[in-house]
């Protein structure tokens, strides 16, 4: 049978994945391959450097560079305290008039320089911990680096996102995925919660959710004006996932009111009450990162069933979505998949496919115009 291979926004109501959780830099690597862990618990630890804080004592005694290094109180590589002195002048007769010099800081005497009269301080360490993101097995140890950690569950992509990591309950807030999500449905047993909505949340009711304290909204659409507005900026092309906005948005379809893939929507629907992890992070140009609802399944609650079907496959049956006009956003099923190349309106010769969308319609565009749903 005839295949091949698109960007797939991934639907999977069963799944096995793949974390990796790195550090930023060389640490300790706190589990071993084949530890069983919990989305909550630490993987990983390392310390990231102090600030630096510049101290230019010549300038504060009002001496040479050269002669402060004998009045100096502590040696390089000593601990230091706010308000602690550092140097002090002999004053006169030895007692009178001393100008003394005070750490502004907590941490360490890094450095004097004879020349600048400057010295480096350095703030205690920055701790680091990366957590397990996911309920799941240790499936490899990356030494001093982080791991990689396989779990199996359910796994929806989204279109786009922002915000970053988060965990909490599954709750379901509309009865269809086309209606809109209202302020009278965020409530305050929505604290802490993942909430599934329907085709729309406006910018209003998602500052009532991010003042409640829901952890994430996964919804089909959001204006893009009101993402203006949410940032205080123009996202253009950079990656998301760095935003602190109090929450954590997932748009399985688009920006403007569109109503949630029937299939996402039943399916997170069946998971209600069940724990997720949410990543709103995405880039969508080279490196496409999706932003991701990750729901952890046990063992003997499924068996994986993937048919034996390479990740990105298209075939006959597959689903699919348009990702472009006059088709955009429309869903069907890939009912041929022809070999040759056609002409297309723009007069370029392309690879295409055959659609039949849900009303037994059917079209034929571009393979470039269409997104595969894994299911």
């Amino acid at each position: 049978m005839a295949f091949a291979y698109t960007p797939g926004l991934r639907v999977a109501a069963v799944a096995d994945i793949v974390k990796t959780r790195r550090l930023p830099l060389k640490g300790q690597v706190l589990v071993n391959r084949g530890d069983s862990v919990q989305a909550d618990d630490i993987v990983a630890k390392t310390e990231l450097p102090g600030n630096v804080k510049m101290l230019n004592i010549a300038n504060i005694l009002g001496m040479p560079a050269q002669d402060i290094h004998e009045l100096l109180a502590v040696k390089e590589g000593d601990p230091i305290e706010e308000k602690g002195v550092i140097a002090q002048s002999r004053g006169l007769f030895g007692r009178f008039f001393k100008n003394t010099v005070r750490s502004p800081v907590t941490g360490v005497f890094e450095s004097f320089n004879d020349i600048t009269g400057q010295a480096v301080l350095r703030e205690p360490p920055i701790p680091v911990q990366i957590d397990a993101y996911v309920n799941g097995v240790v499936d490899e140890v990356l030494p001093e680096e982080g791991v990689l950690i396989r779990t199996r569950c359910t796994f929806v992509q989204g279109i786009f996102g922002i915000g970053g990591e988060v965990r909490g309950e599954l709750k379901v807030v509309v009865d269809s995925p086309d209606r809109e999500v209202s302020p009278d449905m965020i409530t305050p047993d929505c604290a802490g919660k993942v909430l599934v909505g329907g085709s729309y949340i406006s910018n209003a009711t998602l500052r009532k959710a991010v003042a409640v304290g829901v952890k994430a909204v996964v919804v089909g659409g959001f204006d893009d004006k009101d993402l203006k507005d949410l940032l205080g900026y123009d996202l253009g092309v950079a990656i998301t996932g760095h935003e602190k906005k109090g929450i954590t948005l997932i748009l399985t379809e688009g920006f403007g009111r569109m109503t949630m893939a029937r299939g996402t929507f039943d399916l997170l629907r069946s998971r209600q009450g069940m724990k997720a992890s949410v990543n709103g992070a995405t880039q969508i140009r080279a490196g496409v990162m999706r932003p991701e609802v990750v729901i952890p399944l046990s063992g003997d609650e499924v068996a994986l069933k993937d048919g034996g079907r390479q990740a990105g496959a298209m075939d006959i049956g597959s689903f699919v979505r348009c990702i472009r006009a006059p088709y955009f956003g429309r869903l069907g099923k890939v009912a041929s998949l022809p070999p040759e190349l056609r002409v297309v309106d723009s007069e370029a010769r392309v690879r295409v496919l055959e659609v039949e969308f849900e009303d037994g319609s059917r079209v034929v565009v571009p393979r470039a115009n269409v997104e595969l749903i894994e299911k």
